[in-house]
């Protein structure tokens, strides 16, 4: 299938899923700003690397595609209110909770966007494999190499054990 058989949706999604990126780029961010643990900050850092490689890689697929990456969608407006509120969840916990807390909502900020990249990168996999020609090989080649990175795990490894933790229940650190 070509891709312009998939036409505005497809335009959306690769909008959407760059904006989750560079919302995920400003949640890491500030995540790091939150961080109490060393290993807990290596992890983010190396997750904050890599989403700014995604970033491009986003980038370079709408090039591909002939998609202007600066035109807004009401999908991609919404991606984009979703992960500004999720910043100032992050700020609120940071300037009026305690610094355990904040850690805990930063890591919970990361986890919700780490959803929404999965969710999108899943997607566009599979409009990789129903079209043809270099803007396919591009999404796929995109697709693997996040596949391989896959934050989402290890975030929910991170958010169960600063639950744990904060509840004085045992825990061992997950590696990064």
């Amino acid at each position: 299938m070509e891709v312009r058989h998939m036409g505005d949706q497809l335009k959306d999604l690769l909008l959407q899923a760059l904006e989750a990126e560079l919302g995920s780029v400003e949640i890491y961010t500030y995540a790091l700003e939150c961080a109490l643990r060393s290993d807990l900050q290596s992890a983010w850092q190396k997750d904050l690397d890599q989403t700014n490689r995604r970033v491009g890689m986003v980038r370079d697929i709408l090039t591909t595609l002939r998609i202007d990456p600066d035109e807004q969608t009401t999908g991609r407006e919404i991606v984009q209110y979703i992960g500004e509120s999720l910043l100032e969840a992050m700020e609120i916990a940071k300037s009026e909770g305690s610094p355990g807390g904040a850690e805990l909502v930063a890591c919970e900020c990361a986890l919700l966007t780490e959803t929404k990249d999965r969710a999108n990168w899943e997607l566009l996999s599979r409009c990789a494999t129903e079209m043809s020609g270099a803007a396919a090989h591009a999404l796929r080649a995109a697709c693997d190499a996040v596949r391989a990175e896959d934050h989402l795990f290890h975030t929910e490894d991170w958010y169960r054990e600063l639950w744990l933790e904060s509840l004085e229940i045992p825990a061992v650190s997950p590696s990064a």
